[in-house]
């Protein structure tokens, strides 16, 4: 996992945060120092939670469970949605319907219609429809693939948020809050940092900052795929060479067995004959006959 240093943070303005009249007090830790009424937020701690967040998810994505990205603010949408493609996780960038978490029984067959449109489609029945019912089928798809597309094949609740701005997306943080789902998220000035349990202090505006974050964390969960699959194909090596084993000494003990009854049967055959003497053919004996013993008169 290669280290976002003191130096990247600085050169992607990470450290820049909002005006002094609009921060929030519990943000006062992260704060170094105000200039010219804009307050800058201390890299070193930015840095040191960074790793700290990282850290935890690469852990979550190597354990299998899904990371839902959560990013509707414009500068964030384009970075968000083309770094998290590449990992194949989950993201919200579009705008994020009140109960996704909450009320995740209804998203979900809403996430069913989707697929029963697409199956509609494809069907001989798609044709035999007006041009007026196959645009309303064609306008409801469109509908449901911008708020519902890039969660499709989230089939349950994710393991965890992160979250660009939790000023912005305060709904997806407060369900994830009555959910108890681990919450990632940068923080800006402005925030509290205390509703998030992994914070990133972090300049959760420019788009130069964003992308450094999003691209790091994405790196670490790409890394914790990466070591589930090498895990697991490291077991199903272990598994098939268990299987070979198996299977040879079956073989062997077949072999073995077959052995013992090849010697048993030839030692069956030996008793019955006599044998030959070397030079000689092999005599036959005539058959013995007892006589009847004779009464005497």
């Amino acid at each position: 996992m290669s280290k976002v240093n003191f130096e990247n943070l600085l050169d992607a303005g990470v450290h820049f945060g909002h005006l002094r009249r609009k921060w929030n007090p519990n943000m006062a830790p992260y704060i170094f120092m105000e200039r010219n009424g804009i307050h800058i937020i201390d890299l070193y701690k930015t840095e040191a939670k960074l790793d700290e967040a990282r850290n935890a998810l690469k852990q979550i994505a190597k354990s299998g469970r899904k990371i839902l990205f959560v990013a509707t603010k414009k500068q964030a949408k384009e970075i968000v949605t083309e770094t998290v493609k590449k990992i194949n996780m989950p993201y919200i960038t579009e705008r994020w319907t009140g109960g996704m978490l909450t009320n995740f029984a209804t998203i979900r067959k809403a996430i069913r219609k989707m697929s029963s449109i697409d199956k509609l489609v494809v069907s001989p029945a798609y044709k035999n429809l007006s041009k007026r019912e196959r645009l309303q089928i064609t306008r409801e798809r469109a509908k449901l693939e911008k708020t519902l597309g890039s969660i499709s094949d989230m089939n349950r609740i994710p393991s965890a948020l992160f979250i660009v701005d939790i000023n912005k997306e305060h709904i997806a943080l407060s369900e994830a809050r009555k959910l108890n789902i681990p919450v990632f998220g940068m923080v800006d000035t402005n925030s509290d940092p205390t509703l998030v349990d992994f914070p990133i202090p972090s300049n959760d505006d420019a788009s130069k900052s964003i992308s450094l974050i999003v691209n790091a964390v994405a790196q670490s969960v790409a890394e914790g795929l990466n070591e589930r699959k090498l895990s697991k194909d490291k077991k199903d090596a272990e598994i098939k060479e268990r299987e070979a084993k198996k299977e040879d000494l079956k073989a062997k003990s077949k072999a073995l067995q077959d052995a013992e009854d090849q010697a048993d049967v030839d030692a069956e055959k030996g008793s019955k004959t006599t044998p030959k003497v070397d030079g000689e053919k092999e005599v036959s004996r005539p058959k013995r006959t007892r006589k009847p013993i004779s009464k005497k008169k």
